[in-house]
């Protein structure tokens, strides 16, 4: 058999094909038996070598100490104390250059950018109320201009609300 190539022509033997893929088998066996032997060498164990009653009873009680911790983290309210509020109006002219397709994805980045601007926050939200704002009338034809009030908390994360 002769496969013809660009450059030049190579003869392959049928006998020189076989040799290969009896060699690829044994190969394959080989590595088949080691991962038996892998298996036979975890420990079996019997039943009768399970901890006693006592043990189970450490295990439930350390299990109650965890579930008092929790509930414990959960009792204390967590209320958010808001260093900075204030209120915007941010404007979106900016993002109806370049394709209409893309006037509100540009919104929003344009909106992203004004707040980190102005805010300087570690985290920045838009709550869902802004975003649909936005997209309200398509991806076409954004608000030019949007009234926001934005709350800025002790870890740093701002969340924009839509003001009214």
């Amino acid at each position: 058999m002769y496969i013809v190539g660009k450059k030049a022509e190579k003869e392959i033997s049928l006998d020189d094909l076989e040799e290969e893929l009896i060699d690829k088998e044994e190969e394959k066996a080989e590595e088949e038996e080691e991962v038996e032997e892998e298996i036979e060498e975890i420990e079996e164990f019997s039943l009768d070598e399970v901890a006693e009653k006592e043990d189970f009873e450490e295990l439930f009680e350390e299990e109650g100490e965890l579930e008092r911790e929790v509930a414990e983290v959960e009792e204390i309210p967590r209320e958010e104390e808001i260093i900075d509020e204030r209120i915007y109006i941010v404007p979106l002219y900016k993002a109806r250059r370049g394709p209409r397709t893309k006037y509100a994805k540009k919104a929003v980045r344009f909106f992203r950018e004004f707040m980190n601007r102005h805010f300087k926050p570690e985290a920045l939200v838009i709550s869902q109320e802004v975003n649909e704002k936005i997209w309200s009338r398509g991806i076409k034809k954004p608000p030019r201009k949007i009234k926001v009030r934005c709350t800025k908390n002790i870890d740093g994360l701002v969340v924009c609300y839509l003001a009214s």
